[in-house]
Order: C-alpha cells, then sequence, then structure tokens
C-alpha cells in the first residue's frame, strides 16, 4: 500500500480511534524512526573511531573537536528520543498509546503522525508550555 493510501486508510473517519490498522501504522512508524536513529550513531561510532587524526594545527584541532563534540551532544539527544520512542511502542502494547496523559482524550492522529512519541494532546501541550513559560519568567 503507497503510503498517501495507508494515511488515507488511517485517517477515515469511520473507524474507531487506535484500531488495529492505526496501532500497527504507528508501531511500524516508531520502529522506523527507531531503526534510522540507530544506523546513525552506529554510522558516528564509526567515523569517530576512524577518526584518529592528530592535527597539527591548533585550529583545526579546535575545530575538530568542536564538531565531535557537537556530533556527541546530537548523539544523546537521539538516545534520549530512542528511550522516547520505546515508551510509546510500550504504550502501544498496552493500549494506552494515543490518549493523553493528562485528560485521557485521545490525541489527533494529525499530531500523532507528526509526533509520533506525543503524550499530550495539543490542548494539554499547550497548556503545559504555557504554565512552563510563566513558571519561567517568576523565575
Amino acid at each position: 500500500m503507497s503510503n498517501i493510501l495507508e494515511k488515507e486508510a488511517l485517517f477515515a473517519e469511520d473507524d474507531s480511534f487506535m484500531n488495529e490498522r492505526q496501532r500497527e501504522y504507528f508501531r511500524r512508524k516508531l520502529l522506523d524512526w527507531k531503526n534510522e536513529i540507530l544506523r546513525e550513531s552506529r554510522e558516528t561510532l564509526e567515523a569517530l573511531a576512524n577518526d584518529n587524526s592528530n592535527l597539527a594545527d591548533i585550529a583545526d584541532r579546535a575545530s575538530s573537536e568542536t564538531d565531535r563534540a557537537i556530533e556527541l551532544r546530537a548523539r544523546d539527544r537521539q538516545r534520549k528520543l530512542i528511550s522516547k520512542i520505546d515508551a510509546a511502542l510500550e504504550r502501544i502494547e498496552d493500549g494506552t498509546y494515543g490518549y493523553c496523559e493528562e485528560t485521557g482524550e485521545p490525541i489527533s492522529l494529525k499530531r500523532l503522525d507528526a509526533r509520533p512519541i506525543a503524550t499530550l494532546s495539543l490542548e494539554a501541550q499547550e497548556r503545559h508550555e504555557r504554565r512552563e513559560k510563566v513558571y519561567r519568567d517568576e523565575q
């Protein structure tokens, strides 16, 4: 099934929320995302292991170290993302995926398609961000 037909079927109005087809769609989407992150991480590790250059120029060495630090920070963010993907996969298995942790209401399929690790509905997320902003502004 093509991606467009798959999404049309996913968003069909006559189906119940988070039916088997929708759960399978998001399971595959999450697994594909996780596999892509793991592949990129392996490539980064290989590149870092193979890059044992001992640059004589101090500016080149500093630039290389900065690039390496940025890459490692990006990989750390992706490591944290993998734990969120794993948590989403667990929610699919236990039947809680797609429901807002705050309100218990369904999270829109379009939001889940854009952010498959979402745990809050758009409205709950906006409330959460407003509370965070108020808290930060008070500090």
